[in-house]
């Protein structure tokens, strides 16, 4: 995913500037947790996760899994999908390319398919 765009660059240098949405970026980094689990490890009300979580997701920079419990009621977990944040300087523009592991593990695919060949 390339966020080649000034806004979009804007959004999300001001998105991780943002210390709330850095500390969920980082928990959610260990595995999918719950908004209660991270409202604990990050110290911050429940309405500040969502509202974080939701500005992340905008930008494919954290997604969302839902789980049913062993007693049926469901949940939702989220976790980091950022990989690498890459920004480039040049003709005095700015631009900025995010990498998530669901485009990383396709390129692998991809590129271990191409490795192995026609059969």
């Amino acid at each position: 995913m390339q966020h080649g765009g000034a806004a979009d660059s804007g959004d999300i240098f001001q998105l991780l500037a943002d210390e709330y949405a850095r500390k969920i970026l980082l928990a959610a980094d260990h595995g999918p947790k719950t908004a209660k689990t991270l409202s604990e490890e990050c110290d911050a009300s429940l309405t500040t996760i969502y509202r974080r979580v939701s500005a992340l997701q905008e930008h494919d920079l954290i997604e969302e899994h839902h789980t049913v419990d062993s007693d049926g009621s469901h949940r939702s977990e989220f976790e980091t999908s950022l990989e690498a944040l890459h920004v480039e300087i040049s003709d005095g523009t700015l631009s900025l390319t995010v990498e998530t592991r669901d485009e990383l593990a396709d390129s692998f695919t991809s590129l271990w398919s191409n490795l192995r060949g026609k059969d």
